[in-house]
């Protein structure tokens, strides 16, 4: 029996009705979404973005990025528990700081002055290059972008019985 379809209703708006928006989410998306050509490997790009629909509970990001996870072969073990990402062996240090860099970035609001982020940022600057921390940074920055937008749209998979 094959799985249902899921397809996405937006019950609050689509992004078309604003150009301006739409073109920002889509230069964002381009640049460093999942089928942008990254410097960064791609199964470190794609944890960084299921990590970021985790963390900001987007159902529509959630759903798009566990399937890519899958699809480019991430082991089951670190899909499985991102969301302890620290509490793993599974993970190479490169992996563990630049989830926590992403977590850090994702939920700014909640740095302090004791938590700054300038911690995170060299952590991983000492396990990537600097052209990869730039990336690193554009890839959660687009994940924000859209995570939030599609929150804002209501995006909700729904199954379609075939």
């Amino acid at each position: 029996m094959d799985d249902p379809i899921v397809s996405i209703e937006n019950p609050r708006f689509e992004v078309d009705q604003n150009p301006a928006l739409e073109d920002v989410a889509r230069q964002f998306a381009k640049a460093f979404g999942y089928t942008a050509d990254l410097e960064v490997a791609p199964a470190l790009a794609q944890l960084l973005r299921l990590r970021v629909s985790q963390v900001n509970s987007c159902t529509y990001c959630l759903n798009l990025h566990y399937e890519v996870a899958r699809n480019l072969g991430i082991h089951r073990g670190k899909i499985d528990t991102l969301t302890a990402c620290w509490e793993t062996d599974l993970l190479e240090p490169s992996e563990q700081t630049a989830l926590a860099y992403t977590e850090a970035l994702t939920r700014i609001a909640d740095t302090t002055v004791e938590d700054r982020f300038e911690p995170y940022h060299r952590e991983l600057a000492a396990h990537v290059s600097e052209s990869e921390v730039v990336e690193i940074a554009g890839i959660v920055i687009n994940m924000n972008v859209w995570t939030l937008l599609k929150l804002a749209q209501g995006a909700t998979p729904t199954l379609d019985q075939i």
